[in-house]
């Protein structure tokens, strides 16, 4: 008999401080099976653990109450399921709250914790392991903030096998919220490697929220309601396939062009993307528009998964501090230089009268003169400009006294000094990230229901070994061509972060177009277009499934995330760069395609 059975899954936030409104239109639009709530990034959980030093009741998002209460009656009456890792480092606090906004409204609600990715409290023994960071070899630091492995699927499924109505969880890959939910109405094995990837894939297209649905997108200008766009809906089939969705009523739009540029963002190597339960080859994946915003994705293939987790540490080395001015009138660029030259080394001369280190880590960000495309792309003219100066040190002290002189600059610098956006910057503590792998065997994962720990059982003999040499081939032809066009002509593209490296997805508009963006884009015309930027080697991967290009350019953000001292230290405005770089092309393919 034919199995008809489709499981609706809608993701209300992509990181936390989403809006506020997609639970609401979600729970009363989406005919929902379920509801995912994805809030956890690295900074995120150094700013729980902080949170939580400060407040024992505090360490998990407390957002995700603030959005879910009003809707528990909703939810329960129409018996949607919601899956979060809003627990952050504090899973029984957030519980408790829960349950607090439930009695008051007299609903009893079976609440699943996963616990088990923190394992800060090992923190010795791991250092005595002598771990290693995946990029560069660095030992573990001292002054960790938060430690916590990257689980799967696996305990989110035995947690709805217990009919848990909502389930929490600490740090999980984002796409276990919407897999676990699968495997468990689905009955999908561990060893069923491409529906495990498809089911990944399907959290991976909506885990960040509106991004799926006309947010961030390259064709920005054909999507309307931004002020009410819609949260994205995954419809799914048993075997694999998907449709992703919108509510009706709602801006945004859902085509081939929203759907590919968020399957491409940040996954690395497409015929490799690295989760907990499964290894993911989605280079043949399919992206076809059915209706009006509904587009269908298939053809994801999965691996074996490795035997290890990936664990994100954060960890304080120093302090940093941010400081703008506002520079106005005729050459506010040079004015901007001279500013940031003296405040540094007026307090550098400072410092070293007090027998203080100086400022050695500095950057300098000069807005409104085209300042993220590098010198040789700068813009001269503009009369208005942001002068933005942020600086490191081991002692704190350093740049209390920077940032007591940033206010000189309005009396006692250039004229046109107008304001200091935020007032005298205040000194935080420098976070950063460091990630390793970890045997899976090395965690101890448990269920608790109701204050019944049950240990979760995760196959620990994962046979996968990551070849970059196999996976990571190009085949250029040559064409003749005869003029030139910019790459958004052609594309469409986004970037994000991989860590201290920036993923570029393009996506061809029409096959045809393919080859000619693949020969504009080699690897060596991409390094010289971000040569201000990149100190690491390029990855380029073929995704002939959809006409794409994954890019990864390494070692080119700066540190990345919250090490990165730039404006973009996430790369998302990478894309918006390289599509304006220029592709040869032949005329008459251009004309071809236009008039079809």
């Amino acid at each position: 008999m034919k199995n008809d059975k489709k499981v609706r899954i809608g993701c209300a936030s992509a990181f936390w401080g989403d809006t506020s409104t997609a639970a609401e239109q979600l729970v009363y639009s989406g005919n929902l099976d379920y509801l995912v709530f994805d809030f956890l990034a690295e900074v995120t959980m150094s700013i729980l653990a902080g949170a939580k030093i400060k407040n024992s009741n505090m360490g998990y998002t407390p957002d995700f109450i603030s959005q879910i209460a009003p809707l528990l009656t909703e939810i329960k009456d129409k018996k949607i399921k919601v899956i979060t890792n809003a627990g952050g480092i504090n899973l029984e606090a957030c519980r408790d709250a829960l349950k607090s906004e439930a009695e008051k409204l007299d609903i009893n609600l079976k609440i699943a914790l996963v616990h088990g990715d923190n394992i800060l409290d090992r923190k010795q023994e791991l250092q005595n392991m002598r771990i290693q960071d995946i990029d560069n070899n660095e030992h573990l630091p001292d002054e960790i903030v938060s430690m916590n492995g990257y689980l799967g699927a696996k305990p989110i499924q035995e947690a709805l096998c217990n009919e848990a109505d909502i389930v929490i969880t600490g740090r999980c890959v984002d796409t276990a919220l919407v897999l676990g939910p699968l495997m468990h109405e689905f009955n999908w094995s561990i060893t069923d490697y491409d529906l495990l990837a498809a089911g990944s894939l399907a959290g991976h297209i909506i885990e960040c929220g509106a991004q799926c649905t006309g947010g961030n997108y390259t064709d920005w200008h054909l999507v309307n309601e931004f002020e009410n766009i819609g949260f994205p809906i995954v419809e799914v089939q048993k075997s694999g396939d998907f449709i992703v969705t919108k509510p009706d009523e709602t801006g945004g739009m859902v085509s081939f062009g929203t759907v590919a540029e968020q399957f491409l963002y940040e996954i690395g190597d497409p015929n490799a993307y690295i989760l907990p339960d499964v290894v993911c080859d989605f280079s043949q994946v399919k992206i076809k528009e059915i209706g009006q915003d509904q587009v269908l994705v298939s053809g994801s293939k999965g691996l074996a998964p490795s035997s290890s987790y990936k664990v994100s540490t954060t960890y304080k080395d120093g302090f940093r501090v941010a400081a703008t001015l506002v520079i106005g009138g005729k050459n506010a660029l040079k004015k901007s230089k001279i500013v940031s030259k003296a405040i540094l080394s007026k307090t550098n001369r400072i410092l070293e009268q007090k027998g203080i280190k100086k400022i050695e880590k500095t950057s300098i960000s000069i807005l409104g003169t085209d300042s993220i495309y590098g010198e040789k792309e700068r813009a001269v003219d503009s009369r208005e400009v942001v002068l933005r100066i942020m600086a490191i040190h081991k002692i704190k002290e350093a740049l209390v006294i920077f940032s007591r002189e940033i206010a000189q600059a309005s009396t006692g610098m250039v004229s046109g000094v107008i304001n200091f956006l935020g007032g005298r910057p205040s000194v935080s503590s420098s976070i950063k990230l460091y990630s390793f792998l970890l045997e899976k065997s090395f965690f101890e994962i448990k269920l608790d229901i109701d204050g019944e720990m049950t240990p979760v059982n995760i196959e620990l003999d994962g046979s996968y070994k990551y070849n970059h040499l196999e996976s990571n081939r190009i085949i250029y032809e040559e064409f003749e061509t005869d003029f030139s066009v910019p790459l958004q002509q052609l594309a469409f593209a986004r970037s994000g972060d991989k860590g201290n490296h920036a993923n570029i997805g393009v996506i061809a508009r029409k096959p045809n177009y393919l080859p000619y963006i693949r020969n504009g884009l080699k690897p060596e015309i991409i390094a010289d277009y971000f040569s201000h930027l990149l100190n690491g080697e390029i990855n380029i991967w073929d995704v002939p499934g959809i006409y794409g290009l994954n890019i990864l350019l390494k070692d080119s953000l700066g540190g990345g995330g919250m090490s990165s001292l730039r404006i973009d230290p996430q790369g998302k405005a990478y894309a918006q760069q390289l599509l304006e770089i220029p592709i040869p092309i032949k005329r008459e393919i251009l004309d071809q395609e236009e008039k079809k």
